[in-house]
């Protein structure tokens, strides 16, 4: 199927998933306010705090209960970020020396999840940061040797793992940093991802109320995007339970925001304009969802039950 039109309403009717944010940061930032270096444009910049592969060694980790966290609550698919802004690839990539292929966990994350969401009847979506602050691909530019190792991460990732219907990409033409449009191309780029996986929809974190830069328009609700009242295209906005988009040490005791607020302040009002609704999840180092997290989307699940 290459059908956009079909893809996209297919791609509406999910109506809701679950946003999972596990990565480098989870370990480098736990005991921060932030969940990476916003403002650095160069990895020189001595505010960089560059991240060890041999630093992420979370054990064993629980996938199944990823995918019974997003089924508890009615979600249809996930979203994993498989590569966020700082750079470190969960797959082993062979663009990088910086990637999980060099760290102690001997697994692959990103096959482990994949087979984990297919088994459980969830579409394995996954999430990609063209801004990489290792590579110092940022708004200063992206130069043919980025752009390659950006080619090269893509083909891994849409070729090596079955079918990826979902790619979220941030950090491209938004207003936190990444490369221009006028540094990477749109239309070469979003050519290259669907030859090489035909039935994957982009959704694109540029922020712009358009589809001149993505397939479905993403409105970064966290960041106050608001999606307009009249609209009537295909859509997608993501939002938190928690105060960071990564796993904080304090997070297992803090409360978190409520289902009612995710049900009848972002599901049910996003879905009425044709908006698909991603509710993040952040494991732990562990990679286990905590439990007053976990215990939110079971309760999204309750009052959804009658509409799922």
């Amino acid at each position: 199927m290459t059908d956009r039109a079909e893809l996209l309403e297919e791609f509406a009717a999910l109506r809701f998933g679950m946003f999972i944010h596990w990565n480098s940061a989870t370990f480098q930032f736990a005991e921060d306010h932030d969940d990476w270096c916003y403002g650095v444009t160069d990895n020189a910049d001595s505010r960089y705090r560059p991240f060890s592969p041999g630093n992420f060694d979370p054990g064993p980790v629980d996938f199944q209960q990823w995918a019974d966290t997003a089924k508890s609550a009615g979600c249809r698919f996930c979203a994993l970020t498989a590569k966020h802004h700082e750079g470190f690839a969960l797959w082993p990539s062979g663009a990088t020396e910086h990637s999980a292929a060099n760290s102690p966990y001997k697994g692959d994350v990103i096959a482990e999840y994949v087979r984990a969401m297919r088994a459980n009847g969830l579409l394995p979506g996954l999430y990609y940061s063209m801004l990489d602050l290792r590579h110092n691909i940022t708004e200063r530019g992206c130069g043919a040797a980025q752009k390659e190792l950006i080619f090269r991460q893509l083909e891994e990732l849409l070729t090596g793992y079955g079918e990826i219907p979902i790619l979220v990409i941030d950090g491209w033409g938004s207003a936190w940093g990444g490369p221009r449009f006028s540094q990477l191309d749109y239309a070469e780029t979003a050519a290259h991802i669907h030859a090489l996986s035909p039935n994957t929809l982009i959704l694109n974190h540029s922020c712009e109320c358009n589809t001149d830069h993505t397939d479905a328009i993403f409105f970064e609700n966290a960041a106050g995007q608001r999606v307009p009242r009249n609209f009537k295209g295909y859509g997608a906005a993501g939002n938190k339970l928690t105060r960071h988009w990564f796993w904080k040490t304090v997070d297992a005791g803090r409360r978190c925001k409520s289902a009612a607020w995710a049900v009848n302040k972002k599901l049910r009002p996003m879905n009425k304009r044709g908006v698909v609704f991603l509710l993040n999840a952040s494991p732990n180092r562990n990679g286990v969802i905590e439990e007053n997290l976990a215990g939110v989307f079971r309760e999204i699940g309750r009052m959804t039950q009658e509409v799922q």
